[in-house]
């Protein structure tokens, strides 16, 4: 053993106690909206197992409700004959189950910008959170206020929330603008600097506003912008900062599937990602599978019933298997993985160690979840400022190769990393 191995050792071993202190404040947050009485709290539950209040009737949820949902992700620890002991989450059958908040944000009804419900309270909450799951009753069994009806166009809810948003972004907007034009004009910022401090609640810095701009091919100069182009790049900013992915809850109904078709199929909806989802079978296979009535990972697309099960049991859990037949599960997993993988457009790295350390507490503790552009560096500085500003380069644990600080990272890497700082 060489000294410098028996140094990597010792900093690797250091490495895994700093990871374990990092992970729990490392959780992307997952806004769960939608107008009320769509199922919203009853997806929230069934992601996480929390027991909020769930009912038919408007502003069932008051204050949002903060719950640990996860991902999935295939744990690499088997590649390396080794059994991974989570510092956070699960490990079950090989697949890891990363964890994420999921916010519940209090009903949204039409005129939230203005203050209108709990308008404002709503979108003080949302802006809290990294990527939106906005929950649509497709059955149509619901109405703009949330009532019960029958043929209400799914169509129109998924409207009236990105109309909401437009409309609250181009309210900052604007706001911004109003400030830029009443400024002294000889001491004006670049326009993307004072809009920049305006608009930096909704996590957009100068320099990406200013490639907005230039993209809407609208100029620099906010008095030759029309109404038109305020509203234009209002609604870029918005789709920029906060992605959504529309969980069509309520598929396990025939309207919910006709709705699907041709919604899907719409052109106008191209910009948005859609997932099937029945939260009631969701919440109805974790229910069973606590009460030993059946076997049933989240998010499989198979289930099976291993204790005896009334008449009316049994016929409840073959509408779910219709269900999960037709779409390769209940949808709710699903919903949650297109969110930060697909739109928000993650990957998940796993700190490992080249020498075969194993520290006292296990291996593959961690799992982290990072921009699909994330280099060495990147992942240095999310587990810790120091250690990433010590940062030496990093190491492939499949391959054992040296990896610069500048290295892209890919899904599902194991990295060392070697740092002064450790």
């Amino acid at each position: 053993v060489t000294r410098r191995s028996r140094r990597r050792d010792a900093a690797a071993s250091r490495l895994v106690f700093a990871l374990h202190v990092q992970t729990v404040c490392m959780s992307h947050r997952i806004g769960l909206v939608g107008k009320p009485s769509v199922g919203k709290s009853t997806f929230f539950n069934a992601a996480t197992m929390n027991d909020v209040p769930e009912g038919a009737y408007p502003f069932t949820t008051i204050d949002p409700s903060v719950g640990e949902a996860y991902v999935r992700v295939p744990c690499a620890a088997p590649e390396f004959d080794e059994t991974c002991t989570p510092s956070v989450g699960v490990c079950r059958g090989g697949t890891r189950f990363v964890p994420v908040e999921l916010v519940d944000v209090a009903g949204l009804v039409p005129g939230a910008h203005e203050g209108r419900g709990l308008g404002n309270q709503f979108l003080s909450d949302l802006n809290e959170t990294d990527v939106l799951v906005h929950v649509v009753d497709f059955s149509g069994e619901t109405d703009s206020e949330g009532e019960r009806t029958t043929g209400h166009d799914p169509r129109t809810d998924i409207d009236f929330l990105e109309d909401e948003l437009d409309a609250w972004y181009l309210t900052v907007l604007e706001k911004g603008i109003e400030r830029f034009d009443t400024r002294y004009h000889g001491a004006d910022p670049a326009i993307e600097e004072s809009l920049g401090e305006q608009l930096s609640a909704f996590g957009i810095g100068p320099d990406e506003l200013k490639q907005v701009i230039l993209a809407e091919a609208i100029g620099l100069d906010p008095d030759a912008w029309t109404a038109a182009d305020r509203a234009g790049l209002a609604h870029t900013i918005r789709t920029r900062t906060k992605p959504m992915v529309v969980a069509a809850n309520k598929m396990d109904t025939e309207t919910a599937r006709a709705n699907w078709e041709t919604i899907t199929d719409d052109p106008a909806y191209e910009h948005l990602s859609f997932v099937p989802v029945s939260a009631h079978a969701e919440k109805a296979l974790k229910n069973a599978a606590d009460a030993g009535v059946v076997t049933y990972t989240p998010g499989d697309d198979d289930f099976t019933i291993v204790d005896d099960v009334s008449p009316e049991q049994a016929a409840g859990l073959e509408r779910v298997r219709a269900h999960v037949d037709a779409y390769g599960g209940t949808g709710v997993q699903a919903a949650l993985e297109a969110a930060v993988f697909d739109v928000l457009d993650r990957i998940a790295v796993f700190p490992g160690t080249a020498s075969g350390t194993v520290d006292e507490k296990g291996v593959f503790r961690d799992c982290f979840l990072l921009p699909a552009s994330a280099t060495t560096a990147d992942f240095a500085h999310h587990i810790h400022s120091e250690i990433g500003e010590g940062l030496l380069h990093g190491i492939d644990c499949r391959t054992g190769r040296q990896i610069g600080t500048a290295h892209e990272l890919a899904h599902r890497d194991v990295v060392e990393l070697v740092s002064t700082n450790q």
